[in-house]
């Protein structure tokens, strides 16, 4: 029966895929594809979690997933939106830009205020911008108030309400589990282990996290008051007495809304759309007329891209957790990345790089193996900037610093100079159900289990081993950034600083995006005129075409699962997001520069 039914469950999804791929194929021989509208809007409908770099969805998989309940957002490539928004500033068929940010997922600041930046260069090319949205999440706003005119509905909302970080605590748990915890660890800030040790947040973890929260959130006030025009601390002002002021709106949040300033105009969808039919025309279906993000990027980024040679900058990404071998595009395996970074050193059309990391850390072993290989790009002669994104904290930290710059946003996380190691073992847990181990050996280290204790010698040799990996880290960041080790010390401890700290107290050289970063890298290398090029693994012929072939298919089936999930899934995924990154980066030592405090909401 399972066999029946597995092969019906297959049968279903390969009709699913190829019914996919036909409905693509027809289109295509239907239409020759998106077009232009002339004084029309460049429509900026970005639905989807944005990511430094998309991972390819596999339509099979993607289908798969939406059967099973699994509902990840779409991935938006970062540099596909600028590329997007600076075609359109040189488009003379683009009058204006749409923000439409419903479907945006949370986005930290640095890319949001990365594309602000570009928005900005559009707004300059005399272009206008307008924002329309029946809500706005804290994210959406900020990119939404880089527009000339923010549209709200008439009955939406806005979520505005700082940030914070909260963890789940497990220690009670594993106790009643009779889990032991073994925690090796240097730093009085390093808490990545303390739910595992604590059923609470510890004070040094509370202080470290008020200071970067705090320093984050001025960032983001400091913004929004620039762009609307506000008072200096109108929003602290604003959530301080927010019950009086919701009230003295009429319990609206539109009303509130409008009233504090954050928007101008309240209306319903079917205003909004006539306000901008006013502006661009009205096509042969009666809306505005306009063209997509994802239709404007098919036009200008074709499928099959021909190489063109010339001098480069080559750009790799190094983002997500920092694991052991290689690993897939949202996770940096330090294989993988490694042989990206040689790759770019045997090209001789590439003059320089820039390592954009948004990782937060990982893996001790995978860190040191993309340092080497970094190491191995200045020796050829070839300048590396640093470019942080997100966070680029811990491990994130360690494959930067010895860059000959480092570029960091002003939003970045950066810091957390730490490292610990974790191991649990299970002797009282299988003691309380009946099971036991022994046995003997030549010595205290033969036979080491998760079914038996930790000998007293082999925890000195793991807290030692812990204790040279952070004084190698105050050396290393000491000789890369020209400081003493008493200095570095200072400012590590496994504590976390937002970019504009870390130029203030030396661990980076310039506050910027990726754009300075290849700029920087240009001029070390003495080009004038060059391209940028993401260093990828180079695919096959057959990968290409089917690349090709099934992108379309693999876009449509990513975006069947935007939906909000079920109350259980999110916390089943909330558990998961804990424990995973511990499993999943796998270090030969058990030594881990992983900053886990640098997600926040």
């Amino acid at each position: 029966m399972w066999k029946a039914l597995n092969g019906l469950r297959r049968l279903v999804m390969s009709l699913l895929v190829l019914f996919i791929v036909i409905a693509i194929i027809g289109s295509l021989g239907e239409s020759e594809g998106p077009e232009v509208p002339k004084d029309g809007a460049l429509l900026l409908n970005l639905d989807g979690v944005l990511v430094e770099k998309a991972k390819t969805v596999d339509p099979l998989e993607a289908v798969a997933q939406e059967l099973q309940g699994s509902k990840e957002p779409p991935e938006i490539q970062m540099s596909d939106v600028l590329d997007v928004i600076k075609n359109a500033k040189d488009d003379n068929r683009i009058k204006l830009m749409v923000l439409k940010l419903d479907g945006l997922w949370t986005t930290s600041p640095d890319k949001l205020m990365t594309i602000g930046d570009a928005i900005n260069d559009f707004k300059a090319a005399g272009k206008q911008v307008i924002a329309k949205g029946d809500y706005y999440t804290q994210g959406q706003y900020l990119l939404a108030a880089y527009a000339d005119t923010i549209y709200l509905n008439d009955v939406g909302f806005m979520s505005i309400d700082g940030f914070g970080r909260y963890r789940i605590y497990y220690k009670s748990l594993l106790d009643k589990l009779k889990i032991t915890t073994h925690v090796f660890r240097v730093g009085t800030f390093k808490s990545a282990v303390e739910p595992y040790i604590r059923d609470d947040m510890s004070e040094p973890a509370k202080e470290a996290n008020r200071v970067f929260l705090g320093a984050l959130w001025q960032q983001y006030q400091d913004k929004i008051v620039e762009l609307r025009k506000l008072e200096p601390g109108a929003l602290d002002a604003m959530l301080d007495n927010l019950p009086a002021r919701f009230k003295g709106a009429g319990a609206d949040f539109a009303q509130l809304a409008l009233k504090e300033g954050l928007v101008d105009k309240l209306a319903s969808r079917e205003e909004m759309d006539q306000a901008l039919i006013a502006l661009t025309g009205e096509d042969e279906d009666h809306h505005y007329r306009r063209i997509s993000f994802d239709d404007y990027l098919s036009i200008i980024h074709p499928k099959l891209p021909m190489p063109k040679p010339g001098p480069k900058v080559g750009v790799v990404v190094a983002q997500g957790e920092i694991v052991d071998g290689e690993a897939p595009v949202n996770m940096s395996g330090g294989d993988t990345i490694a042989a990206l970074l040689r790759q770019a050193r045997l090209d001789d059309d590439i003059k320089a790089v820039v390592l954009r990391v948004d990782s937060p850390g990982g893996s001790a072993f995978a860190s040191e193996i993309i340092r080497k290989e970094l190491l191995e790009l200045k020796k050829a002669g070839k300048p590396v900037v640093a470019s942080m994104g997100t966070y680029a904290a811990s491990g994130g930290y360690w494959i930067s610093a010895s860059a000959d710059e480092i570029v960091a946003h002003p939003t970045t996380l950066t810091g957390s100079i730490g490292i610990f190691g974790l191991l649990a073992t299970f002797e009282n847990s299988l003691d309380a159900i009946g099971v036991h181990s022994d046995g003997v050996g030549t010595s205290d280290y033969a036979g080491l289990t998760l079914t038996r204790p930790l000998s007293d010698n082999f925890k000195a040799i793991i807290q030692a081993n812990v204790e040279n990996g952070y004084d190698r880290f105050l050396n290393l960041v000491a000789e890369s950034r020209n400081m003493t080790k008493e200095q570095v010390n200072q400012i590590a401890q496994g504590r976390i600083w937002i970019g504009a700290q870390a130029k203030e107290l030396g661990l980076v050289d310039k506050l910027g995006d990726i754009q300075v970063a290849i700029d920087d890298a240009a001029q070390m290398a003495g080009l004038d005129k060059y391209k940028v090029e993401q260093v990828k693994r180079p695919l096959s012929p057959k990968e290409e075409f089917m690349q090709a072939l099934f992108g379309d298919a693999a876009k449509l089936a990513a975006g069947m699962q935007t939906s909000q999930t079920p109350w259980v899934s999110q916390l089943l995924k909330a558990l998961d997001k804990e424990v995973a990154p511990l499993v999943e980066m796998q270090d030969p030592q058990g030594m881990y520069l992983y900053c886990r405090d640098c997600g926040y909401e």
